[in-house]
C-alpha cells in the first residue's frame, strides 16, 4: 500500500508543481500583482500557512526570489514593484507586505538571512501606530497615504506583529519587544474592531468576515491568534471574543466567507462552507482565554 499525504502536503506538491525555473509563479516582474493572489508573493504566503517543508530546494527558490525582487537592499523593507537586478523599488514598500514577507521567510526557515534580520529591522524602525492623534510623517517610507495617514493602517500593524510574533521569545531584541508592545496596544484600544475614539462604531465590517488562507486581509480570529501566541489575555478582547462565539454554527463549525475561491494556484477552501482551519484556530483561542471569559469554553 502507498503512504497516505496529509491534506496540506497534496497542496503543497500542487503549488509547486507549478513553480517556475528561477522560483516564481507566472510573470516574474509581476510576483505581487499577477492575477491576485497567484502571484510569487501570495503563492509563498500560502505554502508558509499550509506548512511547508523549508528543506525543500523549490521552497528555497522562492524564497530566494523573494529576496532578490521585492526587498529594498537599503532598507530591508518589501516592494510590490522591483527587478533582480535593482531589487523592491524604495517608493512601493508597504508595511503589510513587509510583514507578511518577514512572516513568511521565518515559517519557511530563513530566520537567520541577514536579509530577514533587516526586513525586521524595518518594521521596528517604521512600523508607526497614528491614532488620528497627530500628523503624519513625510519621507521615505511614508509616501503611501493609504498605509500611514492620521491613522495608521491596522492591515500593516497586525501583518507586522504576526511577523514578530513567529520570532522565538529568546532571540527578540529589545526593539522587537518594544514593536510588539506597541502593536499589542494599538490592537486592543481597538478592541480588534471598533473605532478607539468612539467604541460604540465598528472600525471596519470586513474584520469581522473570517477568511482562511488571509493574505492580504485580516480579521477578529487573526488578530486574537496573534494575541493568543503572544500570551496575550485582556478585558478589551471580549468584544471580539463574543463576536466569534456568536459566528460559530449550530454544527459546531465556523464558515469560510473569505475563502478567495478559483483565485489561488489552489482551492484551499470553499467560500461559504464550515471551514476545518477556522475552527481549529477559534476554538484554540477561546479555549486560551477561558479563564477570563468564563463559560465560553469551546
Amino acid at each position: 500500500m502507498g503512504v497516505s499525504m496529509d491534506p496540506n502536503s497534496i497542496l503543497i506538491e500542487k503549488i509547486l508543481s507549478k513553480q517556475k525555473a528561477g522560483g516564481y509563479w507566472g510573470e516574474p516582474g509581476n510576483f505581487y500583482v499577477y492575477t491576485k493572489y497567484k502571484g510569487t508573493v501570495w503563492t509563498v504566503i500560502l505554502l508558509a500557512e499550509l506548512g511547508a517543508s523549508a528543506e525543500d530546494q523549490r521552497i528555497r527558490d522562492a524564497c530566494e526570489f523573494l529576496l532578490i525582487w521585492s526587498q529594498h537592499r537599503e532598507s530591508g523593507g518589501f516592494a510590490f514593484h522591483g527587478a533582480a537586478e535593482t531589487g523592491g523599488e524604495a517608493d512601493t514598500i508597504i508595511p503589510c507586505l513587509t510583514g507578511n514577507m518577514v512572516y513568511s521567510l521565518i515559517r519557511l526557515g530563513r530566520f537567520e538571512d541577514p536579509r530577514v534580520q533587516k526586513g525586521i529591522e524595518w518594521i521596528t524602525r517604521y512600523l508607526r501606530f497614528d491614532d488620528a492623534e497627530c500628523k503624519s510623517p513625510r519621507g521615505f517610507p511614508y509616501q503611501s497615504e493609504h498605509c500611514w495617514g492620521r491613522h495608521t493602517c491596522m492591515n500593516g500593524v497586525v501583518t507586522a506583529l504576526r511577523a514578530l510574533a513567529e520570532i522565538p521569545a529568546q532571540h527578540r531584541s529589545p526593539q522587537v519587544r518594544d514593536t510588539i508592545l506597541q502593536a499589542v496596544e494599538f490592537i486592543l484600544i481597538h478592541r480588534l474592531f471598533l473605532r478607539s475614539h468612539d467604541s460604540s462604531q465598528v472600525a471596519n465590517p470586513y474584520w469581522l468576515k473570517l477568511g482562511w488562507p488571509r493574505m492580504a486581509n485580516i480579521d477578529i480570529l487573526e488578530m486574537l491568534s496573534i494575541l493568543q501566541k503572544l500570551g496575550v489575555q485582556e478585558e478589551r478582547m471580549v468584544p471580539a471574543l463574543e463576536k466569534l462565539v456568536a459566528m460559530r454554527g449550530g454544527d459546531g463549525f465556523w464558515l469560510n466567507q473569505n475563502a478567495k475561491e478559483g483565485r489561488m494556484q489552489v482551492r484551499v477552501e470553499r467560500e461559504g462552507e464550515p471551514s476545518p482551519h477556522i475552527t481549529q484556530m477559534a476554538i484554540s483561542v477561546l479555549n486560551f482565554n477561558s479563564e477570563f471569559f468564563p463559560g465560553r469554553r469551546a
